[in-house]
């Protein structure tokens, strides 16, 4: 089964060369306004936005940017986003084997959905992700940069953090496995406003603390959370790579979208 590209054409191009070179040069002006040093640890992690391109396209290439270095070891992605469009309890798998993408179709690790379809929390719900954009607007520059993976795309619906992070320690893996998850920050505040809301956001997410993450913060802060509650007792370190919003990029500033990127190292590694 294919689970085909639903937002292509909109949320990025359609047509392959031109997506191609629309991250390439994101990832290039990602690794011209890097201002610190490369980490010297691969990221097991990262938090991405993804809303259309031309909105956080720039944000979103900062944090791909960053596992570049030890993309040859990545085999696995495990795609986290929230619900955007149907309503319903639980954390949904596909029953898709393939999700395309105008660069391709991406194969599911159907071995991986297999050890989590135990869990009372994982459902198989196909109308949750045939037309989600939060997993597929992350699919091509997972491409671009890694080649060759599978994925295990999950959409959390309503579910407490507990839950996502159960999912998450049994999909942990080790250097093969990064862990994604897609999510924007605050929505249709002014411009000030935001800023303010989405530091605190970092600063929560920063610091490990769950309790400082709420439905106001991030249309996907239970992913969020869930990450954050999996790397809080592995003492994982979390890099912000950038942090700004649709009034820095593309949008007016009466009422913008915050985006942010953050890579989380493995203590240790």
């Amino acid at each position: 089964m294919l689970r085909p590209a639903a937002v292509a054409g909109s949320f990025y191009p359609e047509d392959p060369a031109v997506l191609t070179a629309v991250i390439e040069d994101f990832l290039a002006e990602a690794d011209g306004m890097a201002s610190e040093r490369p980490s010297k640890r691969p990221s097991k992690a990262i938090i991405a936005p993804h809303a259309g391109y031309i909105y956080s396209g720039e944000i979103a290439a900062r944090v791909y940017a960053a596992i570049v270095p030890w993309a040859e070891r990545i085999k696995r992605v495990v795609l986290l986003g929230p619900a955007h469009y149907l309503p319903f309890t639980g954390i949904a798998a596909p029953a898709a084997t393939e999700f395309e993408t105008p660069l391709g179709s991406v194969p599911v690790d159907r071995a991986a959905l297999n050890a989590i379809g135990g869990l009372p929390q994982v459902v198989v719900a196909e109308e949750a992700h045939a037309p989600e954009h939060s997993l597929e607007v992350q699919i091509p520059f997972l491409q671009v940069v890694l080649g060759a993976i599978e994925i295990v795309p999950l959409v959390v619906g309503r579910a407490r953090p507990g839950e996502v992070a159960e999912v998450l320690e049994r999909l942990w893996g080790g250097g093969e496995t990064l862990i994604v998850v897609s999510s924007d920050l605050s929505h249709y505040l002014d411009y000030e406003t935001a800023r303010q809301r989405d530091a605190k956001t970092a600063a929560a997410i920063e610091s490990l603390d769950v309790s400082g993450l709420g439905p106001e913060d991030a249309c996907g802060y239970l992913p969020i959370a869930g990450l954050v509650q999996t790397a809080r007792p592995r003492a994982m370190t979390v890099r912000q790579l950038d942090l700004r919003n649709s009034g820095d990029t593309a949008g007016p500033r009466d009422g913008v979208v915050g985006y942010g990127a953050w890579a989380f190292g493995e203590a240790g590694a």
